[in-house]
């Protein structure tokens, strides 16, 4: 056997045992938030969704989650410049946990505020967000990003 060959299996036999058999996946989050002409910095919640898959043998605890939304794109004249964060924190989510060989849907509540202030045009101001998910649980620590984008639309 080539020594190529015993790296390549000995990384195949490092990858299986590092697995913890518990994955998140496909995170979405509401697709648009029409910000009311008059409104100054007013609350609303914005919902994401993370698919958990728990293939291993030991119940999964989910022991917080953090947003962090991230100006991707903006139309007209939004106030922020793409690259603008906005660090929601620790935010409330549920289950909190994931039992053994089972699978769920996390969901997580995320405050964000808007303001649309009098003004004179006919198209619409809007942003749109890229949100940033850290999920902290007792396999690891996980990073996503949602798969589609949040805008927050100031006709």
């Amino acid at each position: 056997m080539t020594r190529a060959a015993v790296v390549a299996i000995g990384l195949v036999i490092l990858a299986a045992c590092g697995s913890t058999g518990f994955a998140l996946t496909g995170a979405t989050v509401d697709g648009t938030h029409t910000c009311a002409v008059g409104s100054a910095n007013t609350r609303y919640d914005l919902h994401a969704k993370i698919s958990a898959d728990n293939s291993s043998s030991k119940t999964v605890d989910v022991r917080s989650i953090d947003a962090v939304m991230v100006v991707s794109a903006v139309h007209g004249q939004w106030q922020q410049a793409v690259g603008t964060r906005y660090d929601a924190g620790e935010v409330h989510f549920s289950p909190r946990s994931v039992g053994a060989s089972s699978k769920a849907t996390l969901t997580a509540t995320i405050p964000s505020a808007c303001t649309n202030g009098q003004h004179q045009g006919t198209s619409d101001d809007y942003a749109d967000y890229s949100i940033q998910l850290t999920v902290v649980t007792s396999a690891g620590t996980f990073h996503l990003t949602s798969q589609n984008k949040h805008r927050i639309v100031a006709p």
